[in-house]
């Protein structure tokens, strides 16, 4: 998807909405706004579009109905507040859906729903399930058995992760702001919305902004979820949920928010679940011949290429490999643990044998468990 016009071809759609646009400024959920969201989603499910919703407002929703007043640190506290307020919003999109004759199905997803192989298939099965029989999953994480290790951390990675999951044609990312601008209009009076540009332009993180008071996703986080997202060939729009029939909008291919394109190859679904590993259990730091090679040749990784290890990790753990200047290449399975990994780095593979006293592979990590996650 190259431009605005493709987006009216788009049909399976993402769509994530920022707890500014659901609640009254964080002081309970704004059931009006919800009914109309349900109503813009709804014009799209009528026009024969696939809609999954990833919504923010647990929490906030949460904290109104214990009496709290600022957003709680403890993550217990966090895990308290969203599965009071989770309720309270699955009812009211629940009720707004129905009014348009739509059923809605909860989706709650950990870290581990799509870092263990099996588990992201499933989850992957039941989504797309869910939309052959016409419903809209409605997503979020399930904050009540997340620990603060293996969280998600914002709904806008979620959101980008599920876009992966399903292989969706647009992401769509809707918050108070107007769209990504080239500096921060709070302090630049001559900043300029970005219209569009690659997913991929190193640029654009250096134009991200700080998060907001109830939320936990700034721009910079909606950059990387575009950049996330673009791996399995979505697009992603970054646009102000305050415009009105903003959905209709962006499915009408005006010019509105800022239009991030994935402009290379679309990983393959094996790939897109190595890269979506959040929790990386080490690193494996390369010299510029093995950095080189990765990114140019699609090789394997051998352990003669590997200058430095760094962290611990199992045999078959996903472990990041980076180059002398700290920035990471690629991302894989590796087969051998970090004590190993140690013991043969630098060295030819002919000598693995000798140095542990046997060989389980050639590769430290083998170009079919690898993904390269720079741009080449």
């Amino acid at each position: 998807m190259k431009s605005r016009q493709a987006l009216q071809q788009a049909q399976r759609w993402v769509i994530k909405i920022g707890s500014s646009l659901i609640t009254h400024d964080g002081q309970g959920l704004d059931t009006a706004a919800i009914a109309r969201w349900a109503k813009q989603i709804a014009e799209l499910r009528h026009q024969g579009k696939e809609v999954l919703l990833v919504s923010s407002g647990a929490v906030a929703e949460g904290m109104v109905r214990i009496g709290w007043k600022q957003r709680p640190r403890a993550l217990h506290q966090l895990q308290a507040a969203a599965a009071l307020g989770q309720m309270g919003l699955i009812q009211q999109f629940e009720s707004g859906f129905k009014q348009h004759g739509i059923h809605t199905a909860q989706v709650l997803l950990t870290h581990d729903d799509v870092s263990h192989r099996q588990r992201y298939l499933n989850a992957r099965s039941t989504l797309r399930t869910l939309l052959s029989l016409g419903t809209i999953p409605i997503i979020n994480e399930n904050d009540t058995v997340a620990t603060e290790e293996i969280r998600f951390g914002d709904n806008d990675t979620l959101a980008a992760l599920v876009a992966n999951l399903v292989e969706a044609d647009v992401l769509v990312i809707l918050t108070d702001q107007q769209g990504l601008f080239n500096k921060d209009p709070r302090y630049y009076p001559d900043a300029e919305l970005v219209s569009q540009s690659k997913a991929s332009n190193p640029a654009l993180i250096t134009m991200a902004g700080d998060s907001g008071a109830l939320g936990q996703g700034g721009m910079r986080t909606k950059i990387t979820a575009a950049q996330c997202a673009a791996r399995s060939g979505a697009a992603t729009i970054i646009a102000a949920g305050s415009s009105t029939e903003v959905l209709p909008k962006i499915a009408r291919g005006d010019n509105i928010g800022s239009l991030l394109i994935a402009d290379r190859e679309p990983l393959n679904a094996r790939q897109q679940w190595l890269a979506s590993q959040l929790n990386v259990h080490g690193q494996l730091i390369l010299d510029d011949g093995a950095s080189h090679a990765l990114k140019k040749a699609g090789v394997s990784l051998l352990a003669v290429g590997v200058s430095a290890v760094k962290g611990h990790f199992k045999r078959g753990e996903v472990v990041s490999c980076r180059n002398a200047a700290g920035e990471e290449i690629a991302r894989g399975l590796v087969n051998y643990s970090s004590k190993e990994s140690e013991l043969i780095k630098g060295q030819s593979s002919k000598k693995i044998e000798s140095i542990l006293g046997y060989i389980d592979e050639t590769e430290l990590i083998h170009r079919d468990n690898l993904v390269l996650m720079s741009p080449a």
